[in-house]
């Protein structure tokens, strides 16, 4: 009997989206954001770059490749597209009419800045096909968050952010790492620009470690809690109203999807850490209780606040695209608020469409926990809707377009929401039959 060789085509071995994109979270955690390619200046960070890349194999891979037709349409890309053509129309309205020729090469680091961004998400919300992929992505970004927690404890603990004597070939220092302090406590800022970026970052990866400890059972239960013990413990000592504000958001909109015995669990388990916390530290408590107490007092939220009516002066020149996305450069004002700057820089349109980005993929993780048949997905429905709460709510305490890893992981997390999203459809669509 002759066999006839290549009757048979071929099957094209996917690229592992989840092994691609642990790399991305390695270079946006571990790499310290102010190491980059000095050639590329201010869009060479590590975690940029790979993004780009990213943003390329989509387009190669997704875009020139003859696939089956989906039926289904996917929320949180369309919402992508409409937020990226927004501010499409805004940058070639700020380049066909007067511009300062400083704000220029801003302007072209905002888009390569939100490419990038969009490359990750994309990645992620096309490439992550199955659930147990997806599950082991949700694993490593916690295990990765429980990392730069623990720098961020050492870094507490010793007086001293280390960081600073990190040098990669290639890279260079964009700028000096500094010291912050509030108070008598030094605030972490692990590998992050800014103790406050850094709190937004793990206070946003907290639901996903509280999901791990609760649901990846198949895992050894001291390593599955090590995460959120982690990052739970190093939120305290952020010193940072961000970080706190969003820990309560996030844990709140978990615990909505929890049972009574988990929420009686998690709120015992919370006390008993105040009341060590007061015992070890009892002058951080109370710088704790100061910073919402005192805020009235405090100068940068004066700032904040003072940043209204200037901003309001630029968005009545152009209401509704904007003066152009990076064009607002820091030596006009910081309005330390990215709602308030995009208002700016983007208008009106541009900042409904990117609010509505996050609200789009909420909404629908609210409909998947809805919709889906086992509790460890609820929960995971639950836990990235939590994190995207916390990161879209924290947008508004500091301009976090200017800082690489807060808008990293929050476009990754916009695609994990459309990951799951598929991943269920597949499985409904394989119960359901044709």
């Amino acid at each position: 009997m002759t066999t006839v060789t290549g009757a048979l085509p071929r099957t094209r071995k996917r690229l592992d989206a989840v092994a691609w994109l642990t790399l991305y979270v390695g270079l946006l955690f571990f790499v310290p954001s102010k190491l980059i390619f000095a050639p590329l200046g201010s869009a060479g960070a590590p975690s940029m770059v790979f993004g780009l890349g990213s943003l390329m194999l989509w387009t190669f891979y997704y875009v020139g490749t003859t696939k089956p037709v989906q039926v289904r349409v996917q929320p949180v890309r369309i919402a992508l597209c409409a937020f990226l053509f927004s501010v499409g129309v805004s940058y070639a309205l700020a380049m066909s009419g007067p511009i300062n020729t400083d704000e220029i090469s801003p302007a072209d680091v905002a888009l390569l800045a939100l490419a990038s961004w969009a490359g990750t998400m994309l990645i992620a919300h096309d490439g992550v096909t199955s659930r147990d992929r997806l599950n082991s992505l949700v694993w490593r970004i916690a295990v990765c968050g429980s990392v730069i927690a623990t720098l961020g404890i050492v870094q507490v603990l010793t007086h001293t952010i280390w960081v600073d004597r990190i040098s990669l070939p290639g890279l260079t220092a964009a700028d000096a790492a500094g010291t912050y302090l509030r108070g008598a406590f030094l605030r972490p800022a692990g590998t992050a620009i800014h103790p406050i970026e850094y709190g937004v970052v793990v206070t946003m990866l907290l639901p996903l470690a509280l999901h791990v400890g609760f649901n990846h059972t198949w895992r050894h239960p001291v390593g599955r809690w090590i995460p959120a013990a982690a990052l739970a413990t190093v939120i305290p000592v952020t010193s940072s109203r961000s970080a706190y504000v969003g820990a309560i958001i996030g844990v709140l909109i978990c615990a909505v999807g929890w049972p009574k015995a988990r929420r009686r669990l998690v709120l015992a388990v919370g006390a008993l850490g105040i009341v060590v916390l007061t015992f070890l530290t009892p002058t951080l408590v109370n710088s704790i209780l100061g910073l919402f107490t005192g805020a009235g007092e405090d100068p940068s939220i004066a700032s904040r606040t003072d940043s209204f009516a200037l901003a309001g002066s630029f968005i009545s020149e152009h209401p509704w695209f904007g003066r152009g996305l990076g064009t607002f450069l820091p030596k006009y004002r910081i309005f330390d608020n990215q709602y308030l700057g995009l208002l700016v820089t983007v208008g009106v349109i541009g900042t409904l469409l990117f609010v509505a980005l996050g609200v789009v993929a909420i909404a629908m993780l609210v409909r998947v926990r809805r919709r889906a048949a086992d509790d460890a997905t609820r929960d995971l429905a639950s836990a990235l809707a939590a994190a995207l709460a916390v990161g879209f709510v924290c947008l508004v305490m500091f301009d976090a377009f200017a800082f690489p890893m807060t808008m990293g992981t929050l476009f990754l997390l916009l695609g994990m929401a459309g990951a799951l999203r598929r991943t269920e459809d597949r499985v409904g669509a394989m119960v359901g039959g044709p």
